[in-house]
């Protein structure tokens, strides 16, 4: 037996992988099953190069032994196996990558590509291991040889028998700590689970001994216990079957086997890319949102996969956040990855998927919207918010890639409309995109402020949730066309024939709307004869770009600090209401104040808003009533 020292800084780099490169323990069955499939590669290029070897893939496969009793686990293959020079080489100097050599000193064809570059996989295995012992016998060879090591103290090579060419690395698995539980990398359960999360897709057959239970004969209780021999992995991955061969019951199978969700898909995408970065992906729409999606605990991203195995659970730098309701996967073989095969080096590559995937996903949304208009609907009432979150957040920097995408109810369809569809039915004389916000559609219709723009004719959009009418004002145009909230202080009617009548209404009730705004004070910037109101005696606008309805949703928030919206109460100078005002103002001062406090509080309750005296009003109004 011959025993050899691990040199200095493979020493240092040994402990830093048993205890920093990798985040997660179970990664090491990642390693050793990536690094058996390589093994089998080499067989198959010798194959392709070399016409006296003949290569029959069912011949050729990975398998997973465990034996709880004596903590022993092994993964054997049936691959090109190792000299007693190559077990030296390639084990004893930590990082030095026989796949690596592999790969660069020969021409790797028919697609196939060496899953193993940095040489540092196998040492994962001392993080579950107490003691790891490779057996290899090397094609061609008729000697075999066994490499055995408990770590960073060195490890030993000497002859040993095997009668088929190949290598079985066995583990003696760590009893528990206090801390950890090695007990699971025993268990054929969750030894199925990490196989089938990292590694279903090698593309040789992983085989497993899998306990079953059957009757026993004559019994209809009794059973007994035996192996089977199973394959658990999938091998050949759906994303890169031909599409042509594909059913829809075979993506939604798809979805539901990867748990991306307890609901079928509303729309899937297959991509398949060659160019200056080649890449599978298979992209869902879920149809329903999950119950964390808006909350800390929602991860969004899309699982990440090099030549088939699993290196990302949730890559989120292939999201946007305003698609992060998109589940799926993407499978390169052109990203750089760092040394654990963890985590992802930023470069080209990825930020050049990320925005062909980002157009794609885009692209499917306008076709479901053009093509699958209920469809669409459907999805935009369970993720819309999701995309008027995009279009508000960065300051509206995505506003160009989203708003063709929004969607809003239309007091003239009586449905959901796209602002490009509103555009199309405006007149010429019509100067802005008018919209109207509050808490449903049912509330809206009553506003009084609709009544003018209605009976012109004009179409409104209804904003129902908090974020609308912050996303309408990061947009600010479409197609040159500007927002106005049929609460704003003008709204671009100049050729009302009213106006000059208002105007004069105005001027002669003068005293009137200053004693009512001095009533007021601290509450309204201005008291003024409506334009827009017809049937209703009062409502409240807004003066500058803080509106009511914002001013409700800011002062929610925890920690507002009671901001204000600039409000103008107008009173409807043609309603009988308003003879009882000017009466007041010209023979009695406390019933004028009577008045102005109840006009005011109703257009508060009008608009949702809160009084500041509940009491107080009821009393006035019990006045009124005597």
């Amino acid at each position: 037996m011959e025993t050899k020292q691990f040199k200095a800084e493979s020493k240092r780099l040994l402990d830093l992988m048993i205890n920093s490169i990798y985040t997660h323990r179970e990664i090491f069955l990642r390693e050793l099953i990536s690094n058996a499939s390589d093994a089998i590669d080499k067989i198959y290029y010798k194959a392709l190069t070399d016409d006296s070897i003949t290569f029959n893939k069912e011949d050729y496969y990975i398998k997973i032994t465990a034996d709880k009793d004596s903590r022993i686990l092994k993964i054997s293959d049936t691959g090109i196996g190792m000299t007693k020079e190559e077990l030296d080489e390639n084990l004893g100097v930590i990082a030095k990558s026989g796949s690596l050599k592999f790969k660069t000193e020969n021409e790797i064809k028919d697609g196939y590509d060496i899953i193993g570059q940095f040489g540092v996989g196998f040492y994962s295995a001392f993080m579950v291991a107490e003691t790891v012992t490779v057996i290899s016998k090397a094609f061609g060879s008729n000697e075999a040889y066994k490499w055995e090591s408990q770590g960073v103290e060195g490890y030993t090579i000497e002859p040993c028998q095997k009668d088929t060419y190949g290598t079985d690395i066995i583990l003696k698995i760590k009893q528990n700590t206090e801390e950890e539980s090695y007990d699971e990398y025993l268990e054929e359960y969750r030894l199925r689970s990490i196989i089938k999360k990292y590694s279903d897709f090698i593309r040789y057959p992983i085989k497993m001994d899998v306990t079953k239970s059957r009757l026993k004969e004559g019994s209809d209780k009794e059973y007994e216990q035996y192996k089977e021999e199973q394959i658990i992995n999938s091998m050949v991955p759906i994303w890169k079957k031909n599409k042509n061969e594909l059913k829809t019951e075979d993506y939604e199978n798809f979805y539901q086997e990867k748990h991306y969700g307890f609901d079928k898909p509303l729309k899937y995408t297959h991509i398949s890319v060659d160019g200056a970065v080649s890449y599978n992906a298979i992209l869902f729409i879920p149809e329903t949102m999950p119950f964390d999606y808006y909350t800390k605990e929602y991860e969004k991203g899309l699982e990440l996969y090099s030549n088939g195995v699993l290196i990302m659970n949730k890559c989120p730098e292939l999201l946007p956040d305003y698609f992060a309701f998109v589940k799926g996967l993407v499978d390169s073989e052109d990203l750089s990855l760092n040394i654990s095969r963890e985590i992802l080096q930023h470069d080209r590559q990825l930020k050049l998927i990320a925005k062909n995937i980002k157009s794609k996903i885009k692209s499917e949304l306008e076709n479901m919207l053009k093509n699958e208009r209920d469809k669409y609907e459907k999805f935009f009432k369970t993720f819309g918010r999701q995309l008027k979150f995009g279009v508000y957040n960065d300051f509206g920097a995505n506003k160009d890639m989203l708003q063709d995408l929004l969607m809003f109810y239309s007091s003239k369809e009586k449905k959901m409309v796209t602002l490009d569809e509103y555009i199309t039915r405006m007149t010429e004389s019509q100067k802005y995109i008018y919209y109207a916000a509050g808490e449903s559609n049912e509330r809206i219709e009553k506003m009084p402020q609709t009544e003018l723009l209605l009976e012109k004719g004009y179409e409104i959009l209804y904003f129902t949730e908090d974020i609308d009418e912050f996303a309408i004002k990061m947009i600010m145009k479409y197609k040159d066309k500007e927002f106005r909230s049929v609460s704003s202080n003008d709204l671009g009617l100049e050729a009302d024939e009213n106006a000059e009548a208002v105007k004069a209404e105005e001027t002669e009730n003068k005293g009137l709307f200053d004693s009512m705004k001095e009533l007021l004070s601290g509450k309204v910037k201005e008291v003024r004869a409506s334009k827009r109101l017809k049937n209703h005696p009062v409502c409240l606008s807004n003066q500058g770009e803080l509106s009511i309805e914002m001013e409700k949703i800011l002062n929610s928030m925890p920690n507002s600090e009671g901001v204000k919206a600039d409000k103008v109460l107008e009173i409807n100078v043609h309603h009988d209401v308003f003879k009882s005002l000017k009466e007041a103002y010209e023979k009695d001062k406390d019933k004028l104040k009577l008045y102005t406090e109840i006009l005011y509080n109703q257009a508060l309750l009008i608009e949702g808003l809160p009084i500041a005296d509940p009491v107080e009003f009821t009393n006035n109004i019990c006045k009124i009533m005597k």
